[in-house]
């Protein structure tokens, strides 16, 4: 039996649907949302890791580097428990 053509749009292009038989199920995988969470988290570490080190690179003593970029992406440095605004809070926008 001879294998069908793929459809060709006018253009020339392949149609994004050309050789689809439709009978071929796919199920996308389930992703937790913890699994997305601790990606972005594991993404934000690294960013953070890296500004540090590139302000470290300009002179800066390490701690006042950590401190501003903590500030940057209102988080607390470790020790500073009961300082700053609640994690979480948005600045008045108005």
């Amino acid at each position: 039996m001879a294998r069908p053509r793929p459809a060709v749009h006018p253009g020339g292009l392949r149609s994004p649907h050309a050789g689809y038989t439709g009978d071929v199920a796919t199920k996308r995988p389930t992703v937790s949302i913890e699994d997305v969470i601790s990606a972005i988290e594991t993404a934000r570490d690294k960013v953070m890791s890296d500004e540090v080190k590139s302000l470290v690179k300009l002179g800066l003593p390490k701690n006042v580097a950590n401190k501003m970029v903590a500030e940057r992406y209102r988080q607390r440095n470790e020790g500073e428990e009961g300082e700053g605004e609640a994690p979480g809070v948005w600045p008045d926008m108005s």
